[in-house]
């Protein structure tokens, strides 16, 4: 038996606004639709001040743009053309304290599998500045989550228990407890969501100790 721990990638492995920003640049220059950069900027603001009711800063962007008429194909163009960014100067990324050796902890215990709707433009890059390259042992990326979140945990349980960690609820962490995987929430949202999951903390470090423990309980039973 194999016990498998599921993460998400922007804003539970790689923290900071550097991607969301360059986001909203390359959107913005895309578009080209006049001030739609203080647009941007102002949603983002309402979204970190718990306001607006976006998923995260990306779909606070993504609405907004929409509404200013920014059509879908070009809000497309200005993600892939962010994403060519990704843990540059440009965009910069930093992981969260201590997470190389927490990984390389974990992967004594279980299988690590990082799973992102980013498509694989610089995410080999970006996972050597975090220092979690070494210790995945599969990235899936475009993963199409939620929808696409399912047949990826029900594939990971087949061998073990899971465990999805993730900072969105409805994309990281509802499909995987459908199915009957533990779920680790982190981010801004975990205290509104820790009814609802198997352990909750603001930031990912606090969890370290808890989903160790997990790991190392999952890949004990027989």
């Amino acid at each position: 038996m194999t016990a498998t721990v599921i993460f998400d990638f922007d804003g539970t492995l790689a923290l900071g606004d550097g991607p969301l920003h360059a986001y909203a640049a390359c959107v913005a220059a895309v578009a080209g639709v006049p001030g739609a950069d203080d647009a941007y900027a102002a949603a983002i603001a309402r979204h970190e001040a718990g306001e607006g009711g976006f998923r995260d800063g990306y779909h606070a962007v993504q609405k907004t743009a929409l509404d200013l008429g920014v059509a879908p194909d070009a809000l497309q163009e200005g993600y892939v053309r962010s994403r060519a960014l990704l843990a540059g100067p440009e965009a910069p990324i930093a992981p969260p304290a201590g997470l190389g050796d927490f990984l390389a902890r974990l992967a004594e215990h279980a299988d690590l599998v990082l799973v992102t709707n980013s498509p694989p433009i610089r995410i080999d890059e970006a996972l050597a500045v975090l220092g979690a390259a070494p210790h995945l042992d599969r990235v899936v990326c475009s993963a199409g989550k939620p929808d696409g979140m399912p047949a990826i945990v029900a594939d990971a349980l087949t061998r073990g228990p899971v465990l999805s960690v993730g900072d969105i609820y409805a994309y990281d962490l509802e499909p995987a407890a459908r199915l009957g995987a533990a779920t680790a929430a982190v981010g801004p949202a975990s205290s509104a969501v820790a009814h609802l999951v198997t352990m909750a903390a603001p930031e990912l470090p606090a969890l370290y100790g808890e989903i160790e423990a997990w790991a190392a309980a999952a890949s004990s039973r027989r």
